[in-house]
């Protein structure tokens, strides 16, 4: 078991940047994403908006300016991938315009159906990606959360396994700017909050640009936790009937017993996201993502406690940061970061059920041989550390 990680090493300074600046818009209420796209162009009428609207057997990309329609091309789809799809076309119309245009920033108005952060670590470096902006309908996003059918059942994507709630939060909380398009009551506004804490917030006409929210170093949403970042907040008081729980603890959960509580556990909940470990399975960082009714578990990787210390160097600067900062002498790095929102969720129940899923005095005891021989339903579901 390692001792410590090591301190970061330091990071320069950003220089100024003269590239074109890049927004990227996001939002499954297309014409509300329109409006504000509309709203920013009338204001700078020399930007360049790409748009991207998939059809069943094809793509059809639209470039404007204050001058109007630049460019209208249909373009083939190859692949039922949207990710696929977008890389292929948005990327390379992006580092076009931005190499013929230097000195015209862009908007990128994404497809309703697309995830910002699956092209997040592609665009040209011939741009400066300046916010991830995603627009809401203030009136039907708690209906979308809410939601437990899949992309493919609505009609709205072929075979799209993806549920209308995951989509449409995975949008929400990428962003670094939420506009609330239309009217949103106090309910909306505390969920969306809570979904994002790190978003700034505007209403559909007060967006603005040049604004540098983008953080490239910050991680992905699953992340966070690992890299000493704030997953959520916590706030177990009721307001408009939204609340959000973090549960931290250090000891792992018993395979068992939280395997056979993980339904009881997100009963109320409308969003829960972080990361944990197993008793059984003590090398593994296992992210934690629940919405529209489904629970997804994935391998994140290994605990810097698991590695070697000539590995350290392979974990980010941030990650090792974090780690240092809240290094255990028993544990290491291994704890538990997780985040639940919902509406009248009973947070002190939800932290008593997850307390009763961690190990007990009598089962710590027995150290890390006797946690492997604890029976495990999740053995081998997160691959081999």
């Amino acid at each position: 078991m390692s001792s410590s990680p090591v301190a970061p090493r330091s990071v320069p300074a950003r220089a100024s940047d003269a590239r074109p600046s890049l927004t990227v818009l996001s939002g499954f209420w297309p014409e509300a994403v329109r409006e504000v796209a509309g709203t920013l162009l009338a204001r700078d009428p020399a930007l360049l908006v790409v748009r991207h609207e998939i059809h069943d057997d094809h793509v059809r990309r639209t470039v404007r300016s204050g001058a109007g329609v630049l460019e209208d091309v249909r373009v083939e789809l190859v692949h039922t991938c949207v990710t696929c799809t977008l890389r292929e076309d948005v990327l390379p119309t992006v580092a076009r315009l931005a190499a013929a245009h230097p000195d015209r920033d862009l908007v990128v108005h994404l497809p309703e159906l697309a995830e910002p952060e699956m092209l997040a670590d592609a665009w040209p470096e011939s741009v400066r990606v300046d916010s991830y902006v995603t627009v809401v309908d203030g009136e039907h996003v708690l209906d979308a959360l809410g939601t437990d059918e899949d992309l493919a059942a609505l009609g709205l994507a072929g075979d799209d396994e993806r549920t209308l709630a995951e989509l449409v939060v995975r949008q929400i909380e990428y962003a670094d700017t939420l506009v609330v398009h239309g009217d949103a009551d106090g309910r909306v506004r505390a969920l969306l909050h809570r979904l994002a804490p790190w978003a700034a917030r505007a209403g559909a006409g007060e967006l603005r640009r040049h604004t540098h929210r983008h953080r490239p170093e910050t991680p992905a949403v699953l992340a966070r936790g690992l890299e000493g970042f704030a997953l959520g907040v916590h706030e177990p008081a009721p307001e408009n009937d939204v609340v959000s729980a973090v549960f931290r603890a250090r000891r792992p959960f018993h395979p068992g017993r939280l395997h056979d509580a993980l339904d009881e556990i997100n009963e109320s909940v409308l969003r829960s996201r972080g990361h944990f470990w197993l008793a059984g399975q003590p090398e593994t960082v296992i992210a934690w993502e629940f919405a529209g009714g489904s629970l997804g578990l994935r391998s994140l990787g290994r605990w810097l406690t698991a590695v070697p210390d000539a590995e350290w160097d392979l974990a980010s600067d941030q990650r090792r940061l974090a780690a240092a900062m809240d290094w255990d002498p028993y544990y290491g790095d291994r704890h538990h970061h997780l985040v639940f929102i919902g509406l009248e969720l009973d947070a002190a129940a939800l932290h008593r059920r997850l307390t009763g899923c961690l190990l007990t005095d009598a089962e710590l005891a027995e150290g890390e041989a006797g946690w492997r021989r604890l029976p495990d339903p999740m053995a081998g579901a997160f691959g081999t550390p």
